[in-house]
Parts: structure tokens; C-alpha cells; sequence
């Protein structure tokens, strides 16, 4: 590496962290992409060698390539990122192996440059009876069929919000599932004003089509119904799923009285659209947008010097605009000239995809969802915090509502039910900006750091601990 050579860690080996590593490197950087996975590829690529059906995988020739252009870049996965620290050097700390394992090892990577391509997670709206046996996030269903070949269950409901949907509805039938109904709160009014205005801006994302195409073909073929305007709003059984009731619902997604269905299943798939993954981002100090996405110019660059984000922690866009903001993300970490030609087609890919990703807005959640709920619906799951709790401390302090409730300070931190729980009450909580990366035991963060660093870690880790106490 000569004096020259600009260091660039990539976190996440999703679409946008491939894209970004591999641009980075043909570049000239030298380049560490770090992913918490197994393999790489994310959600997108969540695939086992194995399977290479194309219904299942899309695709697949580019994350070859992707995987060629990564040839020289040091590929550090079932890695966890702990930590993270603004300053030059940027400083990013994991701990290597799986996360299970009693003998990780430690590791701080020095960067001039970090691209953060965290992606984003399922957002699953609470639903009396969700936590029984047999419901899953659709992400997680389709997970299932990539990864390990099987569908969630015999007869599934896939319901939500989203195209989203219609993969893993194709995905449990190419498994030889059964889907019972996919169910979408969307309506077909709202569907055609969002996705049929200005259609000559989606011919550059003709790609979609064929995806569309194959999608709506698998649902003819198994016979599967496609509620529009519709949502689960509770979910039947003693040790597993049983049925679903399905009520229509209106433009606000509040439930139409008497319209009322049971439908008969054994799994349920949950998506009413993502939620980027913004501790790392948090954990830098970037600029957080109103509606939760990292802030970043034309070049990808946050607000934190050094610092760029690709991908749907920027704005949920599918995999085309993650590889697309990779690509430029990419270039620009590796110290690239934004004049530079290298960055015409990624932008020019840019520019097609946000025309699609503006039209998912019609998928968006509507505030009518929370009639759905009973006082004795779960939450925030982690902490079994029930509705009635939530509604009980409305009027407290974000810090005492959460002390006294204990919603956001399990496991997840508040990924599950942050959002949920501030919709519930109508106001902003930051129930889901706790920016903690990863769990770490006490004697990995002892053995990884000095005993000068250590002081500010325990205070931090004491003061989470505290909280959740």
C-alpha cells in the first residue's frame, strides 16, 4: 500500500456494500468489508449455493461479477461492529466470529473513508395474536425459502404492505407451500393513482417489469388471491397459528366494521415495509433525516467528514438503487474526483431508480392501523409490553414512559417497536435511536480494549444496563 492509497472499510456485504467495495477497489483503494452474515450478499443474496433457481435468486450473473471485482478486498464475515468513531483515523471495532461463539476475536480497522451499507430490516406492525408459533416477518419468510429451501408453512397468509410482498408469496409456492391469500391495506384506487402517474418515468426501470411479470404469473398459476385494501387484523390459535381474520380497511387503514373474515392457515409472513438500520450511522454522529434516513449529498457523503452511506439506510429503493448508491459511494470513499467519467452510469442508474422507489410511498403506513389493536396486544415483544401499558404512561417523559414500561430495552433496542410504540401515542420518542450496534460480553470488551479506553465503555455499558433495570 503506498502513501497514497486511501483505506476504506465497508460495512454491510449487502447489494450496496458489494457495489461499494468492488468500486473502491477498482479504484485503487484498499478495501475491508465486514458483514455480520455467514456469506455475502444480505437479504437480496440470501441464498444457499445450492439453490440457484432464478425465480428464487435474481440476479445472480451480477453478484458474480460483484464477486470477482472483490478479488483483492479483505472480506471479513460473521463479524459484528460494536463500535464506531468519527476522527481521522475513522475507527471501526468488531469482534470476529459468530456470535454465539465464546472466543471472538477483537479487532479495530483504521479507515480514511467508511461506507456505511447497513441496509434496513422488516417493519411489522403489531397484530393481536402476532406472537404465536407460525408468524414471521415476510423478510424472515423469505429467508427461509432463500437460504434453506423451505416454506414458512402448508398454508400461509402474506400479509402487508408493498411489492414485497409478492416475492415471498412466489417464493413459499415454488417451495410447494400453499398461500392462502396475500393481503395488501393498499387500495387498488391508491395503487393505480400511485403506480400509473408520469408511467414513462418507470420505462428506465423496465427490469421491474419482467420481475412483475413472473410474480403475477405465480399467482395465477397456484390460484392465489390478492386482497387489495385489506389488512389481518388478528390472528387465531392456542400452541400456533390457526387462522387470520381479514377486514378491509380504509384509505387511513382503520378496519371497516362488518367486513370481517376468518381464513384458515397454519403460518402468517408480516411486512408492512422496512426500516433502515441507523445505529452505525447514529453511532458516527450523521445527520438523521425527519423521516429516519441518513442525510447525504450527490456523492453519498454524510455529514460526518469521511463518512458516506449507500443503500436503503438513504431512502428504501430495492436492490437496483442499493447497487446503484454503492457504486458512487464507492468511487467517492476512494478519493475519486466527482467529475471523474467513472461516475456516469451509477448515477445515471440513480437517477432511473428513484423513480420507482418514490412510487412505494403508496404502500406507506397509514396512522388508522392502531384501531386494530386491543389493550392486550404485544408490543414491543421483547419485554411482553402490552398496549394498555403504553397507553398508561401517554403523557410521561420518553425516558420515564420507557423506564416504567421497559418498551425499547430488550434485546432489540427498540428496532421491533420503536416506531410502533410512537404511533401509539402520537409523538416522537426516539424509542428506536439507541444506537447499540451489537451485544458484547464483559471479557471481550475487557480483553479488546486498553485500560484507558475501557473507563468510557463500562460507563456506557452501565448506563444501557441501568436503563433496562
Amino acid at each position: 500500500m503506498t502513501a497514497t492509497t486511501r483505506r476504506v472499510v465497508v460495512i454491510g456485504a449487502g447489494p450496496a456494500g458489494l457495489a461499494a467495495a468492488a468500486s473502491a477497489a477498482e479504484a485503487g483503494a484498499d478495501v475491508v468489508l465486514i458483514d455480520e452474515g455467514e456469506r455475502v450478499g444480505g437479504q437480496f443474496w440470501r441464498h444457499h449455493p445450492g439453490f440457484t433457481d432464478p425465480r428464487l435468486q435474481h440476479q445472480l450473473g451480477r453478484f458474480a461479477a460483484l464477486q470477482e471485482a472483490l478479488a483483492g478486498v479483505r472480506m471479513l464475515s460473521s463479524a459484528s461492529v460494536w463500535r464506531v468513531e468519527p476522527g481521522s483515523p475513522l475507527r471501526v471495532h468488531a469482534l470476529i466470529g459468530p456470535a454465539d461463539a465464546s472466543d471472538r476475536r477483537g479487532e479495530t480497522l483504521h479507515a480514511d473513508a467508511v461506507v456505511l451499507a447497513t441496509g434496513a430490516h422488516d417493519r411489522v406492525l403489531p397484530i393481536p395474536g402476532w406472537t404465536l408459533p407460525g408468524v414471521t416477518s415476510a423478510g424472515a419468510a423469505q429467508a427461509l425459502a432463500k437460504r434453506d429451501g423451505l416454506p414458512l408453512g402448508t398454508r400461509t397468509v402474506v400479509a402487508g404492505a408493498g411489492p414485497f410482498l409478492l416475492p415471498v408469496a412466489q417464493s413459499v409456492s415454488l417451495l410447494g407451500g400453499e398461500v392462502a391469500e396475500v393481503v395488501e391495506a393498499a387500495s387498488v384506487p391508491a395503487t393505480l393513482r400511485g403506480w400509473g402517474a408520469r408511467p414513462w418515468q418507470l420505462t428506465a426501470a423496465a427490469g421491474k417489469a419482467g420481475e412483475l411479470g413472473s410474480y403475477l404469473a405465480s399467482l395465477a398459476r397456484h390460484r392465489t388471491p390478492y386482497r387489495f385494501g385489506s389488512a389481518v387484523t388478528r390472528i387465531h390459535g392456542s400452541d400456533g397459528v390457526e387462522a387470520v381474520t381479514v377486514q378491509r380497511v380504509d384509505a387511513d387503514w382503520r378496519p371497516i366494521p362488518g367486513t370481517g373474515r376468518t381464513v384458515q392457515c397454519d403460518a402468517v409472513a408480516l411486512g408492512h415495509g422496512f426500516t433502515p438500520r441507523l445505529e452505525a450511522a447514529i453511532q458516527f454522529g450523521c445527520e438523521i433525516t425527519a423521516d429516519r434516513f441518513v442525510r447525504v449529498d450527490s456523492q453519498q457523503r454524510t455529514t460526518v467528514e469521511g463518512v458516506h452511506a449507500a443503500g436503503e439506510i438513504t431512502g428504501i429503493g430495492g436492490a437496483d438503487a442499493a447497487l446503484a448508491e454503492g457504486g458512487i459511494a464507492g468511487l467517492a470513499a476512494a478519493g475519486v474526483p466527482g467529475a471523474d467519467i467513472r461516475y456516469r452510469s451509477p448515477l445515471a442508474a440513480r437517477r432511473r431508480m428513484r423513480a420507482f422507489a418514490a412510487r412505494l410511498g403508496v404502500h406507506g403506513i397509514r396512522p388508522g392501523w392502531t384501531a386494530w389493536l386491543d389493550d392486550d396486544t404485544i408490543v414491543c415483544r421483547c419485554e411482553s409490553v402490552r398496549k394498555a401499558t403504553i397507553d398508561e404512561y401517554a403523557a410521561a417523559p420518553s425516558r420515564s414512559m420507557r423506564l416504567a414500561t421497559r418498551a425499547g430495552l430488550g434485546a432489540c433496542q427498540g428496532r421491533t417497536c420503536g416506531r410502533s410504540v410512537e404511533e401509539i401515542l402520537g409523538t416522537p420518542f426516539g424509542v428506536d435511536r439507541r444506537p447499540v450496534l451489537s451485544s458484547v460480553r464483559i471479557g471481550e470488551l475487557a480483553a479488546h480494549c486498553s485500560p484507558a479506553a475501557l473507563v468510557p465503555e463500562i460507563a456506557a455499558s452501565a448506563h444501557t444496563t441501568q436503563e433496562k433495570r
